[in-house]
C-alpha cells in the first residue's frame, strides 16, 4: 500500500489528539503530505425572540475562534508533525461532516483520519464520524475513544 496523503480532520480536543500518534506514525513511514481540517461551525442567527445580535458581533466571535484554532494547528504542527514533508492546513465553516467529505473530494487524500468522537459526542461512536465512513469513497481509520 502506497500514501502519498492523510487527511486528518480534527475538532481541537483532547479526544481528537489521540488520533496524532497515528497521524505522526503514517507520516513519518511513509513521508506523506498531511492536511488537517478544522471546521468551525457556522454561527446562525436566532431571530429576535432571542434578542437582536448585530451580525458584526456574531462575525467577530467567529474570527476571534478562527484565529484560536490557526494558533492551535500551528502548535500541533510544531510539536507534533514537524516530520512530515509537507503540513497543509485548512480551515471551514459549516458543518463538519459536510465539510470534511467536501474536502475529501477536493484533495482525495490516500487515508482520512478521524477519531470516533470528538468533544461533544456522547456515543462511543460519534455522528461526524458516522457519516464520514459512510460517505467516504477513500478509506478512513477511526481510532477509537473511550469515555
Amino acid at each position: 500500500m502506497e500514501l502519498r496523503k492523510i487527511l486528518w480532520a480534527t475538532d481541537l480536543s483532547a479526544n481528537s489528539e489521540k488520533a496524532l500518534p497515528f497521524v505522526e506514525s503514517l507520516s513519518a513511514k511513509y513521508q506523506t503530505e498531511v492536511h488537517v481540517l478544522y471546521v468551525l461551525e457556522e454561527t446562525g442567527y436566532f431571530g429576535s425572540w432571542y434578542g437582536e445580535f448585530d451580525r458584526s458581533e456574531l462575525d467577530k466571535m467567529q474570527q476571534m475562534e478562527r484565529d484560536k484554532a490557526e494558533k492551535r494547528l500551528d502548535e500541533i504542527c510544531t510539536s507534533h508533525l514537524n516530520s512530515c514533508p509537507l503540513y497543509i492546513r485548512h480551515t471551514a465553516i459549516g458543518d463538519p461532516s459536510s465539510e470534511i467529505l467536501k474536502l475529501i473530494d477536493n484533495e482525495k487524500p490516500d487515508l482520512v483520519v478521524i477519531t470516533t468522537k470528538g468533544r461533544r459526542d456522547r456515543f462511543e461512536f460519534g455522528s461526524v464520524a458516522e457519516r464520514v465512513v459512510k460517505h467516504s469513497p477513500y478509506p478512513v481509520l477511526t481510532i477509537p475513544v473511550s469515555h
